[in-house]
């Protein structure tokens, strides 16, 4: 591989390009975390943007937009921080946001997370056939724009990914207008009980389903069964209070007790996800010795592109040196509580808490990554683990019956050192999407390595005063003084339950147990299934059907069924892998064309601070019909599309 030239990957103006789309796409989820509590993957629209700037130049390429995709991806995930840190505010401990101790906590997260990474790459990346909805469209959209497969495919490939976008922005825009429904479904009785069933009518969701496949389907599929189908109607067999509506009622139930059930089973789903990856884990390390060792001897440029990682040396040393900064953070935070009492032996734990707490949750959310997507994990699941195992630790150390402004005090410093872990948990969730798209396009690992830990730090610089901006505008539901029009942050407010509940000896174990128990019969089942030979059940995707809203997961599962049946249809064509290549195109246009869409109408709702900016009617009838009869429509056009494109040969 000596003496070719290398091509143009880490440029400055790449990075300049990545740090304008930071700007863009933080501001734009951030906001949607807080007002609706969804963001959305940056990764593809940054990839488009990119393409589009950079065709202006002279010399730009696949890599390049690779780079500047890889860093605006991880500022905009990194921005699912405010899923935590508003819970100060809500919890009347700070009245706002201050600046630099808030860019180091999400910074020194992030960066956390991207150094744990790194081994996870050969783990989970390399050394694994999960599907990476995400990271594999994004590939596919830096391929169309390169031109790479032939002026034929590559003709056909772009008509796709232009058609899906289209299709995939037409109806969201519908629904803003009012003309269509944004979901279908309700709430009704069931046996002595109710239970509720919506589907939010999202393309991109169906996009995702088909690129995740059939296993991780029907397992989000039995989820939703086991809480919606069992144990929803269970808790709601006495009906509700009077004076409720059902709709609350069960709505309510769904969140403070189902929720912890799905969190349950997502924690021992994942500590097996864990047991399992741990031995590709230590393979993967084991690797990046081997080839610091060959670095040292015979240069980088004598390793396989894929071997070149950061040297394992820095990442070591990173995460280390890391903690330095988490232990000075603390102390400061710890000010006049009750653990500046305790100050050493709290201090001690909670490092070591945050040092093995990250490399779990890194490699558990780099598997759901690779499992479903960085948008549709359960990374507020994740949250509500963080918090519950730092809120014990300080259980352990402080006990309960303290004064209310201790247990405050407490609940204030799990709630920070969550926020540190939860750095680690969104980076890792996004980063090895980002690092599997590099893996396709042939990009450097180390260079995208450190444009994910630039990506970090541009984020963490804007995150703050964003968030500074929303809690002076409008403040946030519970928080003190908080105004009609406070923003819910409902992820920010039910992690701050969490650690109130168990400082505060309120939380109800039993409902975290029985979700504990579902997980371990979730475990044997596939463990079963995968030693007869007859598939999986992937227990984390379980877990997600469980503790995610089925507006989310129910699109999800019929993206997987049509996309089992279109690839099976595909296998029988003269070029099978022309026919694959169009669905998975086809699913790669309807996400983009989603993320893109959401862009826009985040900058529209911010800027007028009116969610209804465009609405054009109060009240159409006719939305739920007319707006269901559009989306089957556009999806049948969508896999008509695709079965045409793909009967002919390349």
């Amino acid at each position: 591989m000596t003496g070719i030239a290398a091509p143009r990957e880490l440029t400055v103006r790449g990075v300049i390009l990545g740090a304008l789309l930071t700007v863009l796409f933080t501001a734009a989820n951030v906001y949607l975390g807080l007002r609706i509590g969804l963001t959305f993957a940056t990764s593809i629209p940054a990839a488009v943007i990119s393409m589009a700037v950079l065709r202006g130049f002279s010399g730009a390429t696949i890599q390049e937009n690779n780079i500047v995709q890889t860093i605006a991806s991880s500022a905009g995930t990194l921005s699912a921080i405010v899923f935590v840190l508003p819970g100060l505010v809500m919890v009347g401990w700070w009245a706002d946001f201050p600046y630099w101790e808030s860019v180091a906590v999400i910074a020194v997260g992030g960066v956390l997370g991207v150094m744990y990474s790194v081994p996870l790459r050969r783990a989970l990346v390399t050394g694994s056939d999960l599907p990476y909805p995400e990271g594999v469209a994004a590939a596919e959209v830096l391929k169309v724009g390169a031109g790479v497969g032939g002026a034929e495919e590559n003709r056909k490939g772009l008509a796709a990914v232009t058609a899906g976008g289209l299709l995939a922005a037409l109806y969201p825009l519908l629904a803003k207008m009012k003309f269509a429904v944004e979901e279908v479904g309700g709430v009704f009785k069931l046996g002595s009980g109710s239970s509720m069933l919506f589907g939010g009518l999202s393309l991109a969701l169906v996009g995702v389903g088909h690129l995740v496949g059939i296993a991780v389907g029907i397992a989000m599929l039995t989820g939703i069964v086991i809480s919606f189908g069992f144990l929803l109607p269970q808790f709601t067999a006495g009906g509700p209070p009077v004076g409720t509506e059902l709709a609350d009622f069960v709505g309510t139930v769904f969140r403070e007790k189902i929720r912890f059930i799905g969190a349950g089973t997502i924690g021992v789903a994942a500590i097996w996800t864990l047991l399992r990856v741990i031995g590709p884990i230590v393979r993967g390390i084991a690797g990046a010795l081997a080839a610091n060792k060959s670095r040292k001897g015979a240069g980088m440029d004598t390793l396989e592109l894929t071997e070149r990682d950061l040297p394992i040396g820095i990442v070591g040393g990173t995460i280390l040196l890391s903690m330095i900064p988490i232990a000075l953070l603390l102390t400061d935070f710890a000010t006049g509580g009750p653990v500046a009492g305790a100050l050493g032996m709290t201090l001690i734990a909670s490092v070591l808490y945050v040092l093995v707490a990250g490399i779990i949750i890194a490699s558990v959310c780099g598997y759901m990554a690779g499992l479903i997507g960085a948008s549709n994990s359960p990374i507020s699941g994740v949250g509500i683990l963080a918090a519950l195992g730092i809120s014990l630790l300080l259980l352990g150390l402080f006990g309960q019956g303290g004064s209310e402004s201790d247990t405050k005090a407490l609940v204030a410093f799990a709630l920070f050192v969550t926020a540190i872990v939860f750095g680690v948990a969104t980076i890792s969730n996004d980063n090895l999407q980002d690092l599997k798209t590099g893996q396709l396009v042939g990009a450097t690992p180390w260079r995208q390595q450190i444009a994910l830990v630039l990506g970090v730090l541009f984020g963490a610089l804007v995150i703050p005063p964003i968030l500074d901006l929303l809690n002076s505008t409008f403040g946030f539901q519970g928080a003190p003084g908080a105004g009609p029009n406070a923003l819910s942050a409902p992820q920010a407010a039910l992690i701050s339950a969490i650690a109130q509940g168990v400082l505060g000896g309120s939380l109800d174990w039993d409902l975290v147990g029985l979700g504990a128990a579902i997980g371990a019969g979730v475990v044997l089942i596939d463990e079963l299934l995968k030693r007869s030979g007859k598939g999986s059940l992937p227990p984390l995707a379980v877990g997600m059907g469980m503790y995610l809203p089925t507006q989310v997961t129910m699109l999800v599962i019929v993206g997987a069924v049509l996309g089992h049946l279109y690839n099976r249809w595909a296998k029988r064509q003269t070029s099978p892998e022309l026919a694959e290549r169009m669905g998975v195109l086809t699913a790669t246009g309807l996400i983009v064309g989603d993320s893109l869409f959401n862009i826009v109408y985040a900058a529209i709702v911010a800027s007028t601070n009116n969610p209804d900016a465009l609405a054009v009617v109060e009240d159409f009838p006719a939305a739920l019909p007319f707006g269901v009869a559009v989306f089957v429509g556009i999806l049948a056009y969508a896999y008509w599309r695709m079965r045409r494109d793909g009967r002919f040969s390349a």
